[in-house]
């Protein structure tokens, strides 16, 4: 074999194994999105969030978990938060805008926001993120898993570390729209089929017992749907007769079938536009 063919296969090998992950800098900007093949963290020059005073009806839930995360950014002890419940009602939402509200006083306080698609490899992201100087919440948005999907042993990494440990500076917050992360259908199937029902149903549902947090978010009535709006139309200065605002609010809803903050904003989007209100 010839030098040329040693130097192929050296290319070769080196193609197959890429160049280890490029420390970004951090101080760029307060958020990053974690991408693989090939591993890296892109910074997000503005995130797409709203005022944390802009989200009504979920003041306990808002409270504990900015609380939370001020204890996290402080250095001090906090808990893994799953944000779980209905569809619409802000759970996202008051991720991006709690550390929104942290970081303007810890600015070290980094958002990773990690796809349920890329927790196997989550292992290599929270090796970078160890020996960082600042402080992360590593978000996953809508989390949850299917029949045979084995990536929720992946999530175990985030939660309990392994033999390494979670590392200090690593907080992991989830939304669901399930409280145990499965398909309820999913745990009675293993409870009725599996040779130790018990144990089978207890990895499962031991899952979200790993989030220190609970927080749960439940449909609005129409009261806190209407405080919604018109705490939109106060923050964007559209000032509408208070009747019309009313029944034209309800209607939309209704022609919608529910009622939760996410229909409250498409409402306000759509009357926003009417009135030549600009969002940006």
């Amino acid at each position: 074999m010839d030098q040329s063919e040693f130097t192929r296969i050296a290319e070769a090998l080196e193609r197959m194994s890429p160049a280890p992950l490029a420390a970004p800098d951090f101080d760029s900007a307060s958020a990053f999105v974690w991408h693989v093949e090939p591993d890296r963290l892109t910074p997000v020059p503005q995130v797409n969030r709203v005022a944390l005073e802009l989200l009504v009806g979920i003041n306990r839930s808002r409270d504990t978990l900015l609380d939370n995360t001020r204890r996290f950014a402080a250095g001090y002890g906090a808990n893994n938060a799953l944000l779980w419940g209905a569809r619409g009602m802000g759970k996202s939402s008051l991720v991006k805008a709690v550390h929104g509200a942290v970081h303007a006083d810890f600015p070290d306080l980094k958002l990773v926001e990690l796809q349920r698609e890329d927790l196997p490899s989550v292992g290599r992201l929270l090796n970078h993120l160890r020996g960082a100087q600042h402080r992360f919440i590593l978000f996953c948005d809508d989390l949850s898993f299917s029949h045979d999907d084995q990536h929720y042993k992946s999530l175990k990494a985030v939660l309990d570390g392994g033999i390494e440990g979670r590392p200090e500076n690593v907080l992991f917050y989830a939304t669901s729209n399930r409280r145990h992360l499965m398909p309820r259908d999913m745990i009675e199937n293993e409870r009725q089929s599996a040779i130790n029902p018990s144990e089978a149903v207890e990895e499962k549902v031991s899952l979200s017992d790993r989030f220190g947090l609970w927080l749960g978010f439940h449909p609005c009535d129409q009261d806190e749907y209407l405080a919604m709006i018109n705490g939109y139309c106060e923050a964007y200065g559209l000032s509408i007769d208070a009747v019309t605002l009313r029944a034209e609010a309800i209607e939309w809803q209704a022609t919608r079938g529910a009622r939760s903050g996410r229909v409250a904003w498409q409402f306000f989007c759509d009357l926003a536009g009417r009135n030549g209100v600009a969002l940006g």
